[in-house]
C-alpha cells in the first residue's frame, strides 16, 4: 500500500514538473518573440531613410543602391520583407527593379541554398521567400521538391511560389499535375494558386480545358469563375457534354452563368440530365434567363427526386412573371406530394415579401401575383400586415 502511494506521489510530482517546465518555455518563447519584434521595429526605423530612397528612385533606369553597412541576419530579413511587400504591390518595371535588387543583395542566392537545408522550417521559409521575390531560377528546384515530396503544407507553399515565379505555361501545368497527383480534393485551392501567376491566364486556361486529365479540366473550370475569357466559350460548350460528372456539372454552371441564348432542345437535355447537379444548375438559370418557354419543364421538375432541383425550379417559376407564378399556383392546387409541397413553400415566400418592395414596378408585379394567388386560393387573412404606414380612408363621421 505504501509503495503504491509513493508511486502516485512521484507521478504527480513529475506531472507538476513537466507543467512548470512547459509554462517556463512558453514565457521564454513569448519574451523572445517580443524582443524580436522590438528589434524589427528598431531596424525598420534605422533603415527608414533607405526605404524612402527606394520609393523615391524606383522609377530610375539605373541600378538601385544596396542597403548600407554590414547587416545582421534579422536586419537582412527586415529589409527583404520590405522588398517582398513592395513586389506584391507593384507591377511592371517597378516590380522588375525590386526583383533585381533582391538578386543584387544576395537574398535569392541565400534562399536557394536554404531549399537544401535539413531543417523543414528553413526549407519552408526559403520556398515562401523565393516565390515572394519571383525568383524564376528557383523554379526547377521547387518543381523537383514538389514532385518528390508527399502532400504537406510545404507542398502548397512550393506550388504557390512556382506559380508566382514561373516564366512559361508548362511550369505552371507541371506544378498543377504534381499537386493533384496525390488525389486530394483541392481543385479550388489549385485554381487559386494558378491565378497568382504573372503569365497570361487565358492561355493557361485554354490548355487546362483541353487537357485529357479531368482533374486539370476541373481546375480550369473553377478558375474561370470571375474571369472574362471569351476564347474559351467554344471549349466550354463542348465540356457541357463531358462524360465526367464533376466536369460536366461545373461546365454547365459556367455555361449558364454566361447568359447564353438557349435552344429548346438544349434546355430539355439539361433538365433531363442524369446528374442532379446539372438539373439543379439548369433549373436555377432558367429564371434569370427569362426562359418563359421552359415553364412546363420547370413544373415537371417540381416532382424531381432531388430537393435542390425542386427548390430551384420553384424559384425560377416565381421569377418568370405572372405566367410562371400562375403555373406555380396550379401545381400547388392540383399537384400532390413533393410537387405540391415545393410549390406551396415558394408561394408562401413570395407572398411574404410585400414589405421588401419599394419601387412602383415591384409593387405592381407583386399585386398582380397577389391577385393570381387570391383567385386560386381565395381571399384570406393577409399573410403579413404592413406596419408604420398611415391608413387612407376611414370613418369621417366624427
Amino acid at each position: 500500500m505504501f509503495s503504491h502511494l509513493m508511486v502516485a506521489y512521484i507521478f504527480i510530482y513529475i506531472c507538476l514538473g513537466l507543467i512548470g517546465l512547459g509554462i517556463i518555455l512558453l514565457f521564454q518563447m513569448k519574451i523572445s518573440h517580443n524582443k524580436e519584434q522590438q528589434r524589427r521595429e528598431m531596424y525598420e526605423q534605422k533603415h527608414h531613410d533607405y526605404f524612402m530612397y527606394i520609393q523615391a528612385h524606383i522609377e530610375d533606369k539605373g541600378a538601385l543602391r544596396l542597403p548600407p553597412g554590414k547587416l545582421k541576419p534579422l536586419e537582412r530579413k527586415v529589409i527583404q520583407d520590405k522588398y517582398m511587400e513592395w513586389i506584391e504591390q507593384f507591377k511592371g518595371e517597378y516590380r522588375t527593379h525590386l526583383i533585381q535588387l533582391c538578386r543584387d543583395a544576395g537574398f535569392v542566392e541565400a534562399d536557394l541554398k536554404g531549399l537544401r537545408s535539413f531543417r523543414f522550417g528553413r526549407r519552408l521559409e526559403a520556398a515562401y521567400r523565393l516565390g515572394g521575390m519571383r525568383a524564376e531560377e528557383a523554379v526547377p528546384d521547387l518543381l523537383q521538391m514538389l514532385q518528390k515530396g508527399k502532400y504537406t503544407s510545404l507542398s502548397i507553399v512550393i506550388a504557390r511560389s512556382i506559380a508566382k515565379s514561373a516564366e512559361n505555361d508548362e511550369d505552371v501545368l507541371t506544378m498543377l499535375r504534381s499537386l493533384l497527383s496525390h488525389g486530394k480534393p483541392i481543385h479550388h485551392l489549385a485554381a487559386d494558386i494558378m491565378l497568382e501567376t504573372g503569365l497570361d491566364a487565358s492561355s493557361i486556361l485554354m490548355k487546362l480545358l483541353d487537357d485529357s486529365d479531368p482533374a486539370l479540366v476541373k481546375v480550369g473550370l473553377v478558375a474561370m469563375w470571375g474571369q472574362a475569357v471569351p476564347e474559351v466559350m467554344p471549349v466550354l460548350g463542348r465540356l457541357v457534354g463531358s462524360e465526367e460528372k464533376d466536369v460536366r456539372a461545373e461546365a454547365v454552371k459556367l455555361y449558364l452563368s454566361s447568359n447564353p441564348a438557349l435552344k429548346d432542345e438544349t434546355i430539355v437535355q439539361l433538365m433531363s440530365d442524369r446528374d442532379w447537379e446539372v438539373r439543379a444548375a439548369a433549373a436555377k438559370a432558367l429564371g434569370p434567363l427569362h426562359a418563359a418557354g421552359s415553364i412546363p419543364l420547370l413544373v415537371k421538375s417540381l416532382q424531381d427526386a432531388n430537393w435542390r432541383v425542386r427548390h430551384n425550379s420553384a424559384e425560377s417559376l416565381a421569377a418568370l412573371g405572372e405566367a410562371g407564378f400562375e403555373a406555380l399556383c396550379q401545381a400547388a392546387l392540383s399537384g400532390a406530394g413533393i410537387q405540391r409541397e415545393a410549390a406551396l413553400q415558394r408561394i408562401e415566400l413570395v407572398m411574404e415579401k410585400v414589405e421588401e418592395h419599394s419601387a412602383i414596378e415591384q409593387m405592381v408585379a407583386y399585386n398582380k401575383k397577389r391577385l393570381i394567388h387570391d383567385r386560386y386560393f381565395g381571399v384570406k387573412q393577409p399573410v403579413r400586415r404592413v406596419t408604420g404606414v398611415a391608413a387612407v380612408g376611414g370613418d369621417y363621421t366624427a
